[in-house]
């Protein structure tokens, strides 16, 4: 799993059937130590009602579409809202 955050949502005018009432969201991958920007925003579908700015836990390739129960075509899914996380010191 890879940390991101929320930074937008995705709105399409046509797209294909399994993807309908799935809601996609604009996610911004992240450096787990320090929280930075890693690469480019990509397209998540949402398996768990991640709202702007959370941080979530995202998959891609295969485990993206074992998400939903339906297995739509996506290659990449936003599977948990982060309450937090701790990289550093975590013996102390």
């Amino acid at each position: 799993m890879k940390l991101a955050r929320v930074v937008g949502r995705v709105f399409c005018a046509r797209q294909d059937p399994g993807i309908d009432n799935k809601t996609l969201l604009l996610i911004q991958p992240l450096r787990w130590e320090d929280e930075t920007p890693l690469g480019d925003p990509i397209v998540a579908a949402d398996a768990v009602g991640a709202g702007a700015s959370e941080k979530v836990f995202w998959v891609a390739s295969r485990d993206a579409a074992v998400a939903f129960k339906d297995s739509p075509p996506v290659d990449a899914a936003v599977v948990a809202i982060v309450d937090g996380h701790q990289v550093k010191d975590f013996r102390k």
